[in-house]
């Protein structure tokens, strides 16, 4: 986004400091995450303590404070989920990834978190690849996992 953008979205804003929500899912809906320099300028623009700022953007599961990788990989942890072993594999996608959860690779391609459920109960544990599921997934399955949605990467971008 150009500064003339930003500007504009800000300007949007400018005195309606109730609307706080409002505002940043239309920051995270442009940039995919709410950047702290972006947080700053509306503390000062709306006269809102910094500290309230981050206050509702901790609140809320759903706002991102680090910009996603390019591929979310999203665990259940709903009850089916994690009675038949999602935090088994969520610590070995945090291992091999080297991240722990909501955060992102160093390369930048993967983000990894968590979600309640996904209505998928019968399949569980199930594991989601930028929306692509991965039912009754077992530790030993997440390398390949990881592997095969990289091989298809760059078979995408060979083709390209």
């Amino acid at each position: 986004m150009t500064e003339q953008k930003l500007k504009e979205l800000l300007a949007k804003w400018e005195g309606r400091r109730g609307n706080l929500i409002m505002i940043f899912h239309e920051i995270q809906n442009t940039y995919g995450y709410v950047p702290r320099r972006i947080s700053l300028r509306l503390s000062e623009m709306l006269d809102v303590p910094l500290a309230q700022i981050y206050e509702v953007l901790t609140f809320y599961h759903y706002f991102k404070l680090e910009k996603p990788g390019k591929h979310t990989i999203a665990i259940c942890m709903g009850t089916a989920c994690y009675l038949k072993g999602a935090a088994v594999v969520l610590k070995e996608f945090k291992d091999i990834l080297r991240i722990d959860e909501d955060k992102t690779t160093e390369d930048g391609k993967f983000y990894l978190t968590t979600v309640r459920c996904v209505g998928c109960c019968g399949l569980a544990p199930v594991v989601t690849v930028d929306g692509k599921v991965y039912s009754k997934v077992e530790r030993t399955q997440v390398a390949g996992i990881l592997s095969d949605f990289l091989a298809k990467e760059e078979e995408k971008e060979t083709n390209e």
